[in-house]
């Protein structure tokens, strides 16, 4: 392993093509600390900077017997750690991306229960068709108020009737209402219509 000290790195290099695990661990041994510092210094991240540069040695291994310059190994590992240390970027800068478009989709889109939604759509059903039983004259005159949000002067133009008159329809409807529905039901009536 002594012998190993003195070769080149383009001696070791061309050992390395041989599957020689010394001359392997020659070159992490003399490069492993200038590429780590190198990228912890991109990175402020320890242990980032410890697995890019050990992906880095084991594509080397890895890659050995094809893709190993005959020279300029320390240009070929610090060009190998930019690399990773790009994609590292551009995964990070994907994942939040992706991170913001949730939370995006979340403050947007709240979800809401769907057994909320199925007692809300049979309330409503259930609310409709009592307004829809009431007599004919007091049903128009109720949708006018809280449907179409009218006053009673509006109304009673509309209807050539007088305001006393509105004002009781729309009392006997809600009270009739109150009795059918109950009172959770008739406090959403007034709170949605």
């Amino acid at each position: 392993m002594q012998e190993y000290k003195s070769f080149s790195d383009n001696e070791l290099v061309q050992l390395l093509k041989q599957s020689d695990h010394s001359a392997y661990n020659e070159l992490y041994h003399r490069y492993f600390y200038l590429t780590y510092t190198h990228t912890y210094k991109k990175l402020r991240d320890e242990e980032q900077a410890k697995d890019i540069v050990q992906e880095v040695f084991v594509a080397l291994w890895f890659n050995r017997e094809y893709k190993l310059p005959d020279t300029n190994l320390a240009g070929y590992l610090f060009t190998a750690v930019r690399n990773k240390i790009f994609d590292l970027f551009a995964h990070e800068q994907v994942k939040t991306k992706h991170l913001d478009s949730l939370k995006d989709y979340e403050r947007t889109h709240q979800s809401v229960p769907t057994d909320y939604l199925i007692r809300e759509k049979d309330m409503n059903a259930y609310i409709e068709k009592s307004i829809q039983a009431l007599p004919l004259k007091m049903k128009q005159i109720f949708e006018m108020s809280r449907k179409e949000h009218l006053t009673y002067k509006e109304i009673a133009e509309q209807l050539d009737v007088t305001e006393n008159n509105v004002s009781k329809q729309v009392n006997n409807a809600l009270r009739i209402l109150r009795t059918r529905l109950g009172l959770l039901i008739w406090v959403a009536i007034l709170l949605k219509l």
